[in-house]
């Protein structure tokens, strides 16, 4: 008889589980926490920007849309205002927040294209360090949560891919509804990724009724906003129409729009995007994701036929960086060269982190002004009017807010008590009705009415045009044509920022404002 001896299992004879801290979903949670770090660091540097302010007026103003946007910055805005208030850090806490989860984000879309801890880590790093993304993770702006939703759509689009299974194409959209009553340019993005599905053998979901299906409910979330602007005469399309006619943006020809892209997104991590895009077309491995790359090639066509503002494209890149990421790890394990790992890290935080003052608030507003000197640099403007600052406009767009304000209230409150009551303060632009809303009663302050964008439709409430303050007229000489009486009561200069204005009292309008009100209208 022979005796048997169970076989005892030993930890030598497997590999030993990999500790959670020393995964490729560890490194990334550390970068995008420091991106979330840096971001709440300096949430207080300058001051409120300009459309913020806007966008925290149009969230006491819920509708199915504004006349520069659809209605999802509104809705953000209410819950901010009442969930978190509305100080620096408090407006400023889910763009952080969502920026750090976009870095997060384009790692795990690295790991499902098969990437391993240096491609997820790599693809994070560099998504971290992309200046478009910085910027966009410090201000209160749809353009830091329109990237989560159009990977949210590429991550989906992927997990297609790899299993089959044609019902995910619902959650594509529902992305794609929710990203159309976020931001119109994900119609753009929504095309490239149809285009990528008929030039690919992804063409196969043509033939199940699940994509058509979420075509239907990406339109039926979509359909309030788009009767909103049927119901006022597209005001988005009005909007668009008068920023062309005006000549009020930068145009560029291709080479100059494709320059801008290296240089907006980073230009030291300008190899790794492009290699993701190779790997996307050519790659072995990548190939079967070509769809994607497709709908980035249409997307950024689409906006240089259209002399689109050159960040407009800015939300496809993290795809690309994570695609690079893949790229990158796979050909230095096949080339044996490991040592390129720790090197291409060094080297690209090397060259990325001394241009960090040019993407984040890092440094007071003089020190900034001496760095950009010394650099011989300055960003490009994207409108004609951002020049008339030495800073970047996102950066000179924070500054004197709560100054101009001051100068307001002066005027205001040396007029008589009795005139004080009845007196409307009419200013030019959305800027300056966002400044007297949010500081305005700290100064006792009525808020203010404007001709600007949606302040238009929400009118001019009671006043007659019996007594006026006035901010930003393009022409005071003009103004006794329009007023029995007319007086200078201040003026408004601030360094470094683009308001400069003077303050100016009517009194006896010569027509009465609410017939004329829709002569006020400025969607431009």
């Amino acid at each position: 008889m022979v005796s048997t001896t169970p076989r005892v299992s030993l930890a030598s004879d497997r590999d030993s589980p990999i500790p959670w801290y020393s995964t490729g979903f560890a490194v990334v949670t550390l970068i995008a926490g420091l991106r979330l770090l840096l971001h709440l660091l300096t949430a207080n540097r300058y001051g409120y920007f300009r459309d913020e302010m806007y966008y925290l007026d149009c969230g006491r103003h819920l509708a199915w849309g504004y006349v520069d946007q659809p209605p999802m910055i509104g809705l953000i805005a209410w819950f901010i205002r009442h969930v978190l208030g509305t100080s620096l850090l408090a407006i400023r806490f889910l763009p952080a927040l969502a920026g750090a989860g976009l870095v997060a984000l384009t790692g795990y879309i690295a790991h499902q294209l098969g990437g391993r801890r240096y491609a997820m880590g790599l693809s994070a790093l560099a998504m971290a360090l992309s200046g478009v993304f910085v910027i966009n993770g410090h201000l209160l702006t749809m353009n830091v949560f329109e990237p989560l939703i159009w990977m949210g759509c590429a991550s989906v689009v992927i997990r297609i891919i790899q299993t089959g299974n044609q019902k995910l194409w619902l959650w594509f959209g529902l992305l794609c509804g929710i990203g159309l009553e976020t931001k119109y340019s994900m119609a753009v993005f929504g095309l490239g990724m149809v285009v990528g599905v008929l030039l690919t053998s992804e063409r196969k979901a043509l033939a199940h009724k699940w994509i058509w299906i979420a075509g239907v409910l990406a339109l039926i979330i979509f359909l309030p906003n788009l009767l909103w602007n049927i119901h006022y005469d597209w005001p988005f399309v009005q909007l668009m129409h008068n920023i062309k006619a005006e000549g009020r943006d930068v145009v560029l020809n291709p080479l100059q729009y494709m320059l801008e892209q290296i240089l907006m997104v980073n230009p030291f991590a300008f190899p790794l995007w492009l290699a993701g895009l190779g790997w996307l077309f050519f790659g072995r491995e990548g190939r079967r994701y070509r769809v994607l790359g497709w709908a980035y090639v249409v997307e950024l066509t689409i906006w240089i036929i259209l002399h689109g503002k050159n960040y407009y494209a800015a939300p496809a890149y993290p795809m690309l960086f994570a695609a690079g990421g893949v790229a990158c790890e796979q050909w230095i394990e096949r080339t044996g060269r490991a040592w390129l790992k720790p090197a291409f890290v060094i080297v690209l935080l090397a060259v990325s982190l001394p241009f960090l003052p040019i993407i984040a608030p890092v440094l007071p507003v003089d020190q900034y002004v001496r760095f950009q000197q010394a650099i011989h640099f300055s960003p490009p403007v994207n409108e004609h009017g951002h020049d008339a600052s030495p800073l970047p406009q996102y950066y000179s767009d924070e500054l004197g807010w709560e100054q101009l304000v001051v100068e307001i209230a002066r005027a205001y409150h040396s007029l008589p008590p009795d005139v004080q009551a009845k007196t409307a303060i009419k200013v030019d632009n959305f800027g300056e009705a966002g400044a007297v809303d949010l500081f305005g009663p700290k100064y006792g302050l009525p808020p203010a009415i404007s001709g600007h964008q949606n302040y238009w439709l929400w009118g001019p409430r009671e006043y007659t045009g019996e007594s006026m303050i006035l901010i930003g007229e393009g022409d005071p000489e003009s103004l006794p044509q329009k007023f029995a009486d007319v007086e200078k009561l201040g003026h408004f200069a601030y360094p470094m920022a683009l308001e400069e204005t003077g303050i100016y009292w009517g009194q006896g309008l010569k027509w009465n404002l609410q017939e004329v009100w829709p002569e006020t209208k400025r969607w431009r």
